[in-house]
């Protein structure tokens, strides 16, 4: 059958080659998070004395694998395969690839893989469980394991080539859209840009309920004293010329650092009466120099609920506009408020701008989701119907009280 898939295959560094295949056919990932910028899959293969494939591609693109893997290697000669995690995206492949192996290799993962496999595949492959810091030695080569449970599955580890440098890290790292090249130091400062655009929308949607892990991760790597040049995800680019900034982004994304002015602006607007509101106050935050973000859910745009989370990560405020429905909220932002409360749980401040006809509760649902989950409703304006003189003066006053 036909694909508009492409493959890539390109050394990373010494004998460690990387396996990319951009993945342009889910347009919604985990049948969740619209991405039209599609993603890769990233596999890597290490060639010593021992022939180690770390991780693999989703299911459906194993043949694929198989036959980039034999333009580098005999399959058969692979000694080990090394999962990372276990969700179908990386381990997919993992049947066909140790059956064109003759179940010759050993499987090298977290304990709790063994049943998965079992349960996810139905085989019983050779099986080699590694502790937290374990370092297996192959000849040549040195793996260092290291647990890094909920990144984000609670059997997630990581492994580092001592030898290289380099520290293979399945989803940690990773990124949404197809890069045009496999690294970093082949990119312009603009396409690194974007990209980590792209890298804060999957740490939102991906990891962002586990958002804590991610800093007790990256400082339990960081306490192991390791001398990290190369950081080769499973998902995006290889970072090779600066990994520290995909490291540091990452920090900042699961702490919630604001970019300086950022307001991300989040409304619904059946017949126009939020709309007004809101077009009042954005006027007014662009006047005082904010950077301002609208997603506006009308009769005209749905915008993706992964684009509006990962605007809401780095925000300094976040406004929110809400229709009363059926003497609620409006069901799509109650489903936004709900997933801020599941996958940005940061304590920012909100404020929540409500109509309503005959009554109801918006306000108060919006409200209590929020405030849950750790963010701080600073102001609420209610109006009966289109906004009126004194909420309109309201809302030109708060856009210089929220920005300083």
């Amino acid at each position: 059958m036909f694909r508009l898939v492409k493959t890539h295959v390109g050394k990373v560094i010494g004998d460690l080659y990387v396996f990319r295949v951009d993945d342009v056919e889910t347009k919604y990932f985990e049948a969740l998070w619209y991405i039209p910028e599609g993603i890769t899959y990233n596999a890597y293969l290490l060639i010593g004395d021992k022939v180690v494939l770390f991780d693999g591609w989703k299911g459906k693109y194993s043949d694929l694998l198989i036959d980039e893997l034999s333009r580098v290697v005999d399959v058969k000669d692979i000694d080990y395969v090394v999962i990372h995690h276990m969700e179908q995206d990386h381990s997919g492949s993992l049947p066909k690839v140790l059956e064109a192996n003759g179940f010759k290799a050993t499987v090298v993962a977290h304990p709790m893989v063994r049943g998965m496999i079992g349960s996810f595949y139905g085989i019983k492959p050779k099986f080699k469980v590694v502790k937290d810091g374990e370092v297996l030695k192959l000849g040549k080569y040195s793996l260092r394991f290291i647990y890094t449970p909920w990144l984000h599955w609670p059997e997630t580890i990581v492994s580092y080539v001592e030898e290289l440098g380099t520290l293979i890290s399945c989803d940690v790292f990773g990124a949404y859209s197809i890069p045009r090249s496999l690294f970093d130091d082949e990119l312009s400062k603009d396409e690194l840009g974007k990209y980590l655009d792209y890298a804060r929308k999957y740490v939102i949607t991906v990891v962002g309920h586990y958002k804590d892990y991610i800093i007790k991760g990256i400082d339990k790597i960081k306490s192991l004293g390791l001398d990290i040049k190369v950081i080769a995800p499973a998902h995006g680019l290889i970072w090779r010329r600066e990994p520290k900034v995909i490291v540091s982004k990452y920090v900042g994304w699961a702490e919630g650092k604001p970019k300086d002015k950022k307001v991300t602006v989040i409304y619904d607007s059946m017949y126009g009466y939020v709309k007004e509101a809101m077009e009042v106050l954005i006027g007014e935050l662009v006047k005082v120099g904010a950077e301002v973000k609208v997603h506006a859910f009308t009769e005209d745009s749905h915008p993706p609920v992964s684009d509006v989370l990962s605007d809401v990560a780095d925000s300094q405020v976040i406004v929110i506009g809400v229709s009363t429905y059926e003497g609620g909220a409006f069901p799509e932002i109650l489903r936004v408020a709900g997933l801020m409360a599941m996958k940005a749980t940061y304590r920012k401040p909100v404020i929540i701008v409500t109509a309503y006809g005959w009554g109801g509760i918006a306000t108060k649902q919006v409200k209590d989701l929020l405030t849950k989950a750790g963010y701080e409703v600073i102001k609420t304006i209610e109006f009966k119907g289109k906004p009126k003189e004194e909420h309109i003066k309201d809302l030109k006053n708060i856009a210089s009280t929220i920005i300083t």
